[in-house]
């Protein structure tokens, strides 16, 4: 897989936009996707730049996840800001990573991302539930690098 591009079709995209949106549905949690090409450095310190360039350590409280994924390393990282990490079980990040990577390792990148997002969004519904005037502070889009 030489380009971004061909690691999701248009129609896929959508359906993970779609995700989002419905995990965010009853919660004050921000859930974004970036995807690109490679990390040139170590692929967790570049989901960190990636957290911040996103201006996802910029939410209300705290709560925002991003799912950063370097196509050629094969490669990913669920990043949790402080908010949500302080909440969740300690092998939460480890267990939705595993069920995505395991639809990875069969090809299916669209339905990991999705089950991946949803399952955020489960954990952020419960302790960040919406209430009302909260206000979606973070673009649904899946942003490439």
């Amino acid at each position: 897989m030489s380009k971004i591009e061909d690691f999701l079709t248009a129609e896929e995209e959508k359906q993970i936009v779609e995700a989002i949106r419905i995990a965010e549905k009853n919660t004050s949690g921000e859930i974004r996707v970036h995807i690109e090409k490679t990390s040139k450095i170590d692929v967790y310190e570049r989901a960190l730049e990636v957290f911040r360039m996103l201006k996802m350590d910029n939410t209300k409280q705290q709560n925002g996840v991003l799912i950063y994924v370097a196509v050629e390393d094969r490669n990913f990282v669920i990043f949790g800001d402080e908010g949500i990490n302080n909440v969740v079980d300690d092998d939460f990040w480890d267990s939705t990573k595993n069920i995505m990577q395991g639809h990875f390792k069969r090809g299916h990148f669209k339905q990991g991302l999705v089950d991946g997002i949803l399952k955020a969004g489960k954990q952020l519904e419960t302790f960040f539930p919406w209430e009302t005037g909260d206000k979606n502070e973070l673009p649904d889009d899946i942003s490439k690098g």
